[in-house]
């Protein structure tokens, strides 16, 4: 099995990354749902809070390594322009979304979308875990805190899967490949 160094990148990007974040949230929601409803549920130990702080900051650490891989690696391969004369887009899936009027609209809409929206989600899930960490014992006496600590881990959802969509959908229309092929595993000759 080959792969090319950027597809390599980019399922570092949208798999590792992207994906284990937008499945973590699962496990951070019924501890925020938890900390969250006073009175009904007890509260967390402090080796539950310690845990669920690590939880966080590793949610943080993931949904900044999705945005920066894609901003920094991914995004400026997907937009490069090929040089003149080049008639196979294979390489610049930006044009060759483009190119065609059928797939125009995941550039137009989905990348334009993806590339701003992303931002939210590292950037909420930062003030989440913040609020958390340091006020996890005190959220059930504070509404308009916990009121805030759901609408940003709510945006921090959004948000990645806004993101997660379209890069999906991008990528199955015009992935990024190209560069120095990588060996993976070899087969039987």
């Amino acid at each position: 099995m080959t792969v090319t160094f950027r597809e390599f990148i980019t399922e570092i990007h949208g798999m590792g990354f992207g994906a284990l974040f937008l499945s973590a949230f699962s496990g951070a929601l019924m501890v925020i749902y938890r900390l969250c409803t006073p009175g009904k549920s007890s509260p967390l130990s402090k080796s539950e809070q310690t845990l669920f702080g690590a939880y966080l900051i590793s949610m943080v650490v993931l949904a900044w390594g999705a945005v920066l891989s894609g901003a920094y690696f991914v995004y400026p391969w997907y937009r490069a322009h090929p040089p003149a004369g080049v008639t196979d887009l294979t390489e610049y899936p930006q044009r060759s979304l483009m190119a065609n009027p059928s797939t125009a609209g995941w550039h137009d809409v989905g990348m334009e979308w993806k590339e701003h929206v992303a931002w939210f989600a590292p950037i909420a899930m930062t003030m989440v875990a913040y609020v958390v960490i340091k006020y996890s014992s005190q959220l059930g006496r504070h509404r308009q805190v916990r009121n805030a600590v759901v609408t940003f881990f709510a945006a921090a959802l959004f948000a990645a899967g806004i993101a997660g969509f379209f890069g999906a959908m991008i990528n199955k229309h015009a992935p990024v490949i190209g560069g120095a092929t990588m060996k993976l595993m070899g087969g039987a000759k």
